[in-house]
């Protein structure tokens, strides 16, 4: 059966769409068999995938789906039987649907810039994943390389004994110019900056699965 990663945060902005995109593409490129599911009102991740099917630079396949609603929990049972990794691109709310894929998720992922309010916005989700008894990682989105205010949340996030992914994700205009392409920064271009700290992410992110 494959893994879970429900990727969700109440905070509008925190890049986890983005993110489910980055990471599906460079799991599928590196030989797994990936599948992106969107539950987000919204449709961003569902839009991605339409271009995708369209661009010829997208070269490892992710089988991008949308469903809502009492589908939802089978749906996820589908493709964990299908596909080794299944990602969630969550509402930006706590809704049934949220709830029903964090209860159904190997591992919560909350992306968040490396802010107070950002880490504030995601007690609900926290909360919820304490609930399911699921495992919650955290993880620096638009991430300055070195900052006092980065360094803060570092501290405060330990002290509440969270778990925070050691890579992160830097502020580049990479990941939104692939994005509007359908594809992921491993594709748009491999050997830079963005495609390595999607890398490098992904790395880390399998030693908690």
């Amino acid at each position: 059966m494959g893994k879970v990663i429900a990727v969700a945060q109440q905070k509008g902005g925190s890049g986890k769409t983005m993110l489910t995109a980055q990471f599906a593409v460079a799991m599928a490129a590196a030989g797994s068999r990936v599948a992106a599911l969107d539950i987000d009102p919204q449709g961003s991740l569902a839009a991605w995938g339409r271009l995708r099917a369209g661009a010829a630079k997208a070269g490892a396949a992710v089988d991008v789906t949308n469903v809502s609603g009492w589908r939802l929990a089978a749906e996820v049972e589908r493709l964990k039987a299908a596909y080794d990794f299944v990602l969630i691109d969550t509402p930006p709310v706590i809704d049934s649907d949220a709830r029903r894929a964090i209860r159904g998720a190997d591992l919560v992922l909350i992306p968040m810039n490396p802010s107070p309010p950002d880490l504030w916005a995601a007690e609900g989700t926290l909360k919820l994943a304490v609930e399911e008894k699921r495992r919650v990682v955290l993880m620096f989105n638009r991430a300055a390389a070195n900052s006092r205010l980065r360094r803060r949340m570092e501290t405060e996030i330990a002290a509440r004994k969270l778990v925070l992914l050691t890579e992160a994700i830097g502020n580049r205009a990479a990941f939104a110019n692939a994005f509007a392409e359908g594809l992921g920064v491993t594709e748009a271009g491999p050997n830079g900056v963005a495609a390595e700290e999607v890398r490098a992410a992904v790395a880390g992110l399998m030693g908690y699965l």
